[in-house]
This record gives structure tokens, sequence and C-alpha cells, in this order.
């Protein structure tokens, strides 16, 4: 069955916007490269073509340090290449990008709060943005007095979301908290096995603070439109990426208004937020994302919603219970009441150019094969977002002389490569022809690959294997006859 066309796209876009993913990590978090600095992180944030990041990670000192080196304008954080740690040992990759001038930041971080409420066990995760270091300064010092910053860029702290919210309010009321990859099992705020039905239940009388969720690889705009409690707020994505490669850093991002020689602020981006107004979003399949289904990894089974409720939550393999992923539980609150979400924001539905040229190849990601035609269309075309969104066909096939792989970067644009969905910290496998493609990257850098039933005992991240795609060949009218 052919696979219709997305209806939410944003279609093309004029000048006036920037790209944008607020929610990264530094190499102080855990499961991150060495090689995680502030140099690179501006080098395929140009590439990719972002044009403002997030911090990650300002309560780890270390890290803060060469925040600190940035200069502030307006709330903004701009890296200046020819800066002292531009020099770092770590920065030796190629500048792929032809901009030299300076690069823009917005302080943020994330943290995990876990902690017992009405009996039971809260695991959440909330991305908190800050207007100036002051703010940054004051929120660590309250920290400390709850316990330690040092160990990891996404400390876990013992606090409640109402009590980190009021605490925030009462530093800066310009701080912005968003609630992180909502529907994640583990550390979603929403999520199965640790999360709340409702907002209002966790952040109590501070729930006027929210403006906004993170959407999180295994779900999408239009899954989150279905929830009553999210009627009036803002639907925004962000990377959490643990890695500065670009399939990694802006997988998914949120796409603001910017006029062009409007000056970048703090306050311009927030209100944003606040009111809901920013253009829309970038996206992955949410399918693709290692919680979408039900499922277990160790049985090698997995399961649709409507599955898992005819085998009432039980593995017909262990005979234990399913972990429950996120459209189950989309639509399990979807139930609770009827949504009227009437701001809709249009996005795009994208896999990033790494993962398409992969698939086509049949080979990783990292590979040399792969970079060769990346490189070629990045020297060409100049970002990897001009490339997903606007280059047409004609063009990326005269420089790549690749039609495979010229058809399936148009057929992501449109938002018709079918994913089979991952499920228990398993990714999603791309389908072309007959054949299902495993994602080819390394899964040691996301946001929803946690599998921890007990954060306090072990650490928070899984640090997976590497997957090899398995394609080796197919034929091109194969894939053409079951995707147009």
């Amino acid at each position: 069955m052919e696979k219709e066309d997305f209806i939410y796209s944003c279609g093309k876009l004029d000048n006036d916007c920037i790209f944008v993913d607020l929610h990264i990590h530094s190499r102080f978090s855990r499961a991150c490269s060495k090689d995680l600095n502030i140099p690179n992180l501006v080098k395929w944030a140009r590439v990719k073509g972002l044009g403002l990041l997030g911090t990650g990670d300002f309560t780890h000192n270390e890290w803060l340090k060469e925040i600190k080196q940035l200069r502030e304008d307006n709330g903004i954080y701009w890296y200046n290449p020819s800066s002292s740690f531009s020099n770092d040992e770590n920065s030796k990759i190629p500048d792929k990008s032809e901009e030299k001038g300076e690069f823009p930041f917005i302080l943020s971080s994330e943290i995990s709060l876990v902690y017992t409420n009405n009996g039971k066990g809260r695991r959440v995760h909330l991305v908190y943005l800050a207007p100036n270091l002051e703010a940054v300064d004051k929120i660590n010092a309250w920290l400390d007095t709850k316990g330690r910053r040092d160990y990891d860029g996404r400390p876990i702290f013992k606090i409640s979301c109402r009590d980190f919210a009021a605490k925030m309010e009462e530093i800066d009321k310009r701080i912005e908290i968003i609630p992180a990859h909502v529907w994640t099992p583990w550390f979603g705020i929403f999520g199965s096995k640790g999360g709340f039905d409702l907002l209002k239940d966790a952040f109590e009388d501070k729930y006027y603070m929210i403006h906004a969720v993170e959407t999180g690889i295994s779900s999408d705009p239009e899954m989150n439109w279905k929830i009553k409690d999210l009627d009036n707020l803002a639907i925004v994505s962000f990377s959490d990426s643990h890695s500065f490669w670009p399939w990694r850093l802006g997988r998914e991002a949120t796409i603001f208004k910017l006029k062009d020689g409007e000056k970048l602020s703090y306050d311009g981006i927030i209100k944003q937020i606040r009111e809901n107004s920013f253009i829309g979003t970038i996206e992955t399949d949410p399918c693709y994302g290692m919680y979408h289904f039900d499922g277990h990894r160790n049985c090698n089974f997995s399961c649709s919603p409507e599955e898992t409720t005819k085998l009432n939550g039980i593995c017909p393999v262990c005979k234990k219970g399913l972990t429950v992923g996120v459209e189950y539980r989309v639509e399990e609150l979807a139930l609770k009441s009827k949504a009227d979400h009437k701001n809709k924001k249009c996005y795009y539905k994208l896999l990033p150019l790494h993962e398409i040229i992969s698939l086509g190849l049949g080979i990783g990601m990292n590979s040399k094969g792969c970079w060769k035609i990346y490189n070629e269309l990045i020297d060409k075309f100049g970002k990897e977002f001009n490339i997903l969104l606007n280059i047409s066909r004609e063009e990326i096939n005269k420089t790549i002389q690749n039609e495979l792989i010229s058809d399936l970067i148009i057929l992501n644009r449109q938002g018709k490569i079918e994913v089979k969905p991952g499920y228990d910290g398993t990714y999603g496998k791309a389908i072309i022809g007959e054949k299902e493609v495993e994602n080819a990257s390394s899964s040691s850098d996301d946001n929803e690959n946690s599998t921890i039933v007990d954060e306090n005992i072990k650490a928070e991240n899984k640090i997976s294997k590497p997957i090899v795609n398995q394609v080796s060949s197919f034929k091109k009218r194969d894939l053409q006859k079951r995707l147009f």
C-alpha cells in the first residue's frame, strides 16, 4: 500500500526563520564523547543548518567554566571561533562550514528528579532555560544544598516537580521549564513507568509555569494533540543529543521566527515558546523511537497497543509484563477526555541525511562511503536542512550520481519512508522493498535509551552497542514499485 503524503508539513519556508536545538549535552554527561566540546558543537550545528543551540549541562562546573568564556548579549551567549578554547586539543575535526563568525547559545540544562509522590516512585526529566549566568549561579548554589552536581552533566536530585518549579520561579521568573521527552516510559512526565496522568498532578500549584512540552523521538505533535491536558501548551522538539554528529544534533528541532536584521534575544525566544507563536518543528518518524511500540527486547517480541490489550499486557514469550510504549500510553490518556488543540503547528517528519544515505548504500552511517556522499552534498548545497527540505531531486542526483539516494531524499521529505516501530529500547527499522533496514548508528547517545528500573542504584543511561546496517543490496525498481 502506498504511503500517503504527510499532510502537516510546513512546506517551503522563507528566510525569516531559525532552526533551534535547545536540549543537548556536553562531554560531562554520561555516554558522551570526550570530543563533545563547544567548537565541535558549533561546527556541526552550522553544517546541519541550526542557528541557535542550548548550552546544555550548565549545572556541571567544568562545563560552566567554558560557557562563561562566551560573550553575552541580550541573554544570548556568543561563541567566537578565535577564542582561546577554540584551539582545544579535542577539536581536531575538519570544519565543513564556511561560516566563521560568532555562533549563539542559550543557557540550558537538564535535571533528573527522582522522588515519591502519593506512594508511587516518580522519575522525571526536565529541560530548563536560564536568562543569565547570575540565575545559573543561584540555581547551582541551591542544588548544592540538595546533593552533588559534579558526577554528571544531568544530575539526579530527590526534588519534586512542584518544588523545583517553585524554586526556579523564586530565582528568576524568566526561567523556562520544559518537561523533556514527555512520553518515554522511564523518565517522561507522562511515562508509563514513573510519570503522571496530568501535568497538574506533577506541578500542583505551579502548573501555570509550564508553557511547553518536548515530544521526544517516540512521539510527534499529532500524537500530543490527542491529549486534553496539552490543549493550551506549545509542542516543541529538540534532539537531546549526546553527540555533535549531524545524525544526532538537530535530528529534532524547533523553527522560530527571526526576521532578517532582527536581534536574537533570550526574551524573544521565550516569548515565542510561551505564546506558542513559533513556526513549527522538525521531527523524526516516531516509529523510529526506541519506545514507540510495546514489547520485550530480550524476547524479541513487539506488538501494537491493540495487541497488548488482547494479551492483558503479558509477554507471550516470558509471561512477564510488557514494557508499555509511547503509543499505548498516548492512547490510554487520550481516552480520558476529548482534546481540542486549536493552535496546531506544522512540522516536518524527517530522518537525518546520514540515515538516508546509509539506507541507500546499505552500509553504516559513519562509513567512508556514507561520508563521501554526505560531504559532496554539503560542499554543493551548504546545509543539511537545505538538502532535506529544498533541493530538487534533479540537482541532488546531478551532484552525487545516485538515483536511489536521490529518490530516498525526496521520499523522506514527503514523509513516505515506512518504519517498523521500535520497542523496549530497540530502534525502529526503515522498510525498503522487502527488506527491513536497521538503524545504522551507535545508540549510545540518545534520550530514550534508559531502561533502568531503579535510578538510585544503576546509572541512568544504558550504552547500547552500534548496530550495523545489514542491507547488502536491492534493486531500485523494487523500491520504486513499493513506495511510489
